[in-house]
């Protein structure tokens, strides 16, 4: 079995979570700082969209109205006042991690979390009190995720994502918006993207995400965007090999990065000759996985994966 393949078949079956997409129809969001710049202005884009925001918290600010949607002192308080099973994270990063750990501890299902900079060992925190309480995290420092024309948590531009059959997962924000631009173009609809952040620990991985859309009976392919620095997608590629039955196509950003530079993430560094743009492509060649060298042959190569069904 791929390395993480026991913890990723445990996490799909936390508790809530009866279909693999993580969002619906049936997420009730509460957003957390809702009270602050970024919070109320994503709050308003994710309520355009249809998305169920019913609270938000901010300490101190109870009985405020935002947008329409009440805001609460704590989440344990929002969640017994609205059902709420789903919060987001604009809270600043001095005050992330007990956010995170808030939620965690209110016992919601799922936990998104938009802020960067989240100090490692904060996140290392609310990381095992996530695995140890079966709650997933999505991030940190991520874009989010949508499920098109049902539900949108995070800062995804939703205008340019339309419902389909294509799964979507990424470890870069702007390159999942590049290459969905692409897919919809094409004509090419999306069930679910989830964009899982770049940071050196996250709460979803690719294999988390690719067990889940295995699973989603409206996933017909799946797109996997991956970037230099790690082996996560070394570790996605074996999982593949081993478990996947629908086609995947991928993309991995990073090529021309010279060995030992940061690109843009945390975890997006080449050390050595590890993480390399030509070791992933080799990995995910060897299993099966169309290997796109630029965006624009994405939507072409997801087409024959398609018709090959």
């Amino acid at each position: 079995m791929p390395k993480h393949a026991k913890i990723t078949l445990y996490k799909t079956r936390i508790r809530g979570f009866t279909v693999a997409i993580f969002v619906d129809e049936k997420t009730k969001l509460i957003v957390q700082g809702i009270t602050g710049r970024d919070g109320s202005f994503h709050t308003r884009q994710m309520l355009d969209y249809g998305t169920k925001v019913v609270a938000g918290v901010t300490p101190g600010k109870k009985g405020e109205l935002v947008e329409g949607v009440p805001v609460f002192n704590s989440v344990l308080e929002a969640k017994e006042a609205t059902g709420g099973n789903t919060s987001i994270i604009y809270v600043p990063v001095f005050a992330a991690a007990d956010a995170v750990l808030e939620s965690i501890a209110a016992g919601l299902d799922l936990v998104v979390i938009v802020t960067e900079g989240i100090p490692v060992h904060d996140v290392l925190r609310f990381y095992h009190q996530a695995q140890k309480e079966n709650v997933r995290l999505i991030g940190p420092n991520c874009p989010g995720i949508i499920s098109p024309g049902k539900c949108k948590v995070g800062i995804l531009p939703a205008n340019i994502f339309k419902p389909g059959l294509v799964g979507v997962v990424s470890r870069s924000g702007t390159l999942t918006y590049e290459v969905v631009w692409q897919l919809t173009g094409a004509g090419l609809g999306q069930s679910t993207c989830v964009g899982i952040g770049g940071d050196p620990i996250i709460g979803t991985n690719f294999i988390d995400c690719l067990t889940a859309f295995q699973d989603d009976p409206e996933t017909k392919a799946i797109m996997l965007i991956g970037e230099i620095g790690g082996t996560d997608e070394q570790d996605a590629a074996d999982f593949v090999k081993a478990y996947v039955t629908k086609p995947v196509v991928s993309f991995i950003a990073g090529a021309t990065a010279p060995p030992g530079k940061r690109m843009g993430h945390a975890g997006a560094i080449i050390s050595r000759s590890s993480g390399t743009a030509v070791e992933k492509k080799e990995a995910l060649n060897a299993a099966g996985v169309g290997v796109a060298e630029i965006p624009a042959e994405i939507p072409n190569l997801v087409k024959i994966a398609l018709s090959n069904l």
